[in-house]
């Protein structure tokens, strides 16, 4: 259908709207008009994704001179795969009615998800196809291989022996091994090497095989030229990533975060960082590599060495950017990026804090040589492992971990700012290969560039022991970051429109108040029903009129656990096909299987559905789901047993005869003994006057309201909705 909105034509790609989605339009298209921030809450199941691309690609259409590129940010693989399907038949409707467009679309993923090259793409780690993808296509294993480096565009200032590592003839080895599918893209001469429309990841990946292009390295060069980019949080969040990848776009994009009822923890987990003794060791070792390496090159190839002293002394800096594979590369400035100009094939990691507060200037000189930068690395190690000795929990602010480290080790703040973009640069100037062996250093160096960079906001606490009857120590170093909004803060300030929306959002206050930002417009949509299509039900008592409760006291009472068995095989008998199970903790849900299995219930709800598991490991998670759903298809039914906050309860649908019922075990909240639960809740109460009751309720609902919501995943579809536990009532 085709309406308009003001003066905006709308193609909708139904022949129906539901009021809820023409409201949500309204008020979308208010925040565009007056470039400002929103919060939008509208339920599952009353097509969010498709209102919202339906609105946003009208206003790119018929306003193409404002070039605002739509940013959709979702959080797994399925929901951009998703996404990306909803707006290529919103494309195709469009073509339909008789628009002639120019318009590029496509999704970004990890290396994991798109590499071709037959040997990398059976690696089944995402940090191991990255290291080998980058064995196969760093600069000086081009080099080897007698493929030098073309450079389309030079920064002013630049020459072409910037790069010491390919300016100087070398013999050509014809043993190395290069990525043909890499080697493709760098030979085409087009910038944008792909017809226009909308591609889905696989689609992607069939037309990186038909024109030997590496499918990855292909999506991020055409960026530049996409009206939709859709990709996880990450990319735009987490400066590790977002440095690479989004550092381009422009202030009029329209940033998406949909899903974002969780957006506050993806902020926290971008800066924080944990480490363990094991990591220390490993970091050790590699050190020790980097050691030796260095010993090799001084014998054989020293003025590699010198040339990158050189640099440092001059302080030369550049951005992370593919030389090749950027349309336009950035300016040189002042102060220390990398010892050349940079290409992310080479990047070892990029800086792991916010691009505001990187230090635009020279490397400090006790750090420039390289054999004082592994000797400083090695002592700084030292001192983690002497902390980490203790055998009580300590907590400290980022100063005066940077004030005891200085008296111990006369370790200086400033270096070890510098300390992740040194350890990439010395990376790169040795020519490494099989990097995955280094990611516990990578580790460090961020951990090290952080706590020198940051103290508000941040805490540091270290714990010995895994739990609180542990004898034999573990110790866990956590620098956790406090405030969600230092992460989120540069995007509401570099892009004029940033959209908050999701189906659990309540509160809406509470989002503004934690991520620091003002929105123009804060609105929550009620789903309009034709018919009663869920069913909520509060049980409270079992039927020995014993309360029912996951509280701490008594969750392993055994008349407790006995109704909650009681509860699930009742609902096995009279509902049809799927019934999903909600828990707050893998360790309760163990618990309690456990104690079911010995008092029989397990072997009575056999006789009515199978019974499935989620656990911490994704492969035996999607066999258990796979195999649950055959079960739903093969009317055997099924029970699911899953986790709040787990992969279950975040990304998977359960619509129609997957799930006819759910049921919340208990209320999901946090483990509030958490030293870094405490801390957070302290911050929260301080800075945004935030009640620690009030977020632990808050965040204990929006979980609760996202389990529930698995099963009701449109107007046609439901599902009952049964909250056992008494606090519910």
């Amino acid at each position: 259908m085709i309406f308009q909105i003001d003066d905006l034509v709308v193609h909708f790609p139904y022949d129906k709207i539901y009021p809820e989605q023409y409201q949500y339009m309204c008020d979308l298209k208010r925040s565009l008009d007056v470039q400002g921030h929103c919060v939008l809450e509208m339920p599952s199941g009353t097509g969010k994704t498709v209102s919202l691309l339906s609105l946003i690609v009208a206003y790119q259409m018929q306003y193409p001179e404002q070039h605002r590129k739509l940013v959709y940010c979702s959080r797994t693989v399925p929901e951009i795969e998703k996404a990306l399907a909803e707006l290529k038949h919103l494309m195709a409707y469009r073509e339909k009615e008789g628009l002639k467009e120019d318009f590029f679309a496509l999704g970004l993923t990890s290396r994991k998800n798109l590499c071709l090259h037959p040997v990398v793409a059976k690696e089944k780690k995402g940090k191991v196809v990255d290291a080998k993808c980058r064995d196969l296509t760093a600069s000086w294993v081009r080099a080897k291989a007698g493929k030098t480096k073309k450079t389309q565009q030079q920064p002013s200032g630049a020459t072409s022996s910037s790069n010491s590592n390919n300016a100087q003839p070398m013999d050509i080895d014809e043993s190395v091994e290069l990525c043909q599918f890499y080697e493709t893209l760098v030979d085409t001469n087009s910038p944008k090497p792909i017809p226009n429309g909308v591609y889905t990841l696989e689609e992607l990946r069939s037309y990186g095989k038909k024109m030997t292009f590496c499918p990855y390295y292909l999506s991020r060069k055409v960026i530049p030229f996409a009206n939709v980019i859709i990709y996880s949080y990450h990319y735009m969040l987490d400066p590790k990533v977002a440095e690479l990848v989004s550092k381009e776009m422009s202030k009029d994009c329209i940033v998406v975060f949909d899903e974002a009822h969780n957006i506050d923890n993806v902020c926290i987990e971008s800066l924080s960082i944990d480490l363990n003794r094991p990591m220390l060791d490993a970091g050790a070792r590699s050190v020790s590599m980097l050691s030796d390496r260095i010993d090799d090159i001084k014998k054989n190839d020293r003025q590699k060495l010198e040339a990158e002293y050189s640099k440092l002394v001059e302080g030369k800096r550049t951005s992370h950017f593919s030389n090749r594979l950027m349309l336009t590369p950035l300016p040189l400035f002042t102060g220390l990026r990398d010892a050349s100009i940079a290409r992310d094939e080479d990047t070892f990691m990029a800086n792991p804090v916010l691009p505001d507060d990187i230090l635009k200037e020279a490397v400090p000189g006790n750090i420039r040589r390289a054999e004082h930068f592994v000797a400083f690395l090695r002592r700084f190690i030292e001192y983690l492992k002497t902390r980490m000795r203790v055998m009580h929990v300590v907590a400290e602010n980022p100063t005066s971990f940077l004030q005891h480290l200085k008296d111990v080790t006369f370790i200086e703040r400033k270096p070890l700012r510098f300390c992740a973009e040194r350890l990439t640069s010395l990376v790169r100037t040795l020519e490494l290969t099989d990097l995955e062996h280094f990611s516990a250093l990578q580790q460090i160096a961020a951990f090290a560039t952080l706590v020198a960079t940051y103290d508000k906001g941040f805490l540091l606490i270290l714990e010995p022991f895994e739990s609180e009857d542990a004898k034999i120590p573990n110790p866990v170093l956590h620098f956790t970051c406090l405030d969600a909004a230092i992460a989120i803060r540069p995007v509401f300030e570099r892009f004029s429109t940033v959209v908050i929306t999701s189906g659990t959002l309540s509160p809406l206050d509470m989002y503004p108040k934690m991520l620091d930002f003002q929105a123009v417009v804060q609105e929550s949509y009620a789903m309009t029903l034709t018919r009663n299509c869920f069913f909520p039900m509060i049980v409270t008592r079992g039927s020995d009129q014993v309360a029912i409760s996951s509280k701490f006291q008594v969750r392993n009472d055994p008349a407790v656990v006995r109704n909650f068995g009681q509860i699930m095989v009742e609902y096995a008998k009279i509902v049809p096909d799927g019934v999903v199970c909600f828990f707050p903790s893998y360790l309760y849900m163990e618990s309690i299987v456990s104690m079911w299995n010995e008092m029989g219930i397990l072997n009575e709800a056999w006789k009515y559905k199978l019974i499935f598991v989620e656990t911490p490991d994704a492969a035996e998670t999607s066999l258990a789901l796979a195999n649950y759903r055959k079960a739903c298809d093969n009317g055997r039914g099924a029970i699911l047993l899953s986790v709040a906050r787990g992969k279950v309860s975040e990304g998977i649908d359960f619509d129609h005869n997957y799930g006819r019922a759910v049921l919340m075990f208990g209320i999901p909240y946090q483990y509030t003994e958490s030293r870094i639960l405490k801390a957070r809740l302290e911050y929260l109460r301080d800075n945004h006057h935030i009640r620690e009751n009030d977020f632990l309720t808050f965040d204990a609902m929006r979980h609760a309201a996202q389990c529930v919501g698995r099963v009701l995943r449109g107007k046609t579809d439901y599902g009952l909705m049964v909250f056992a536990d008494k606090a519910s009532g």
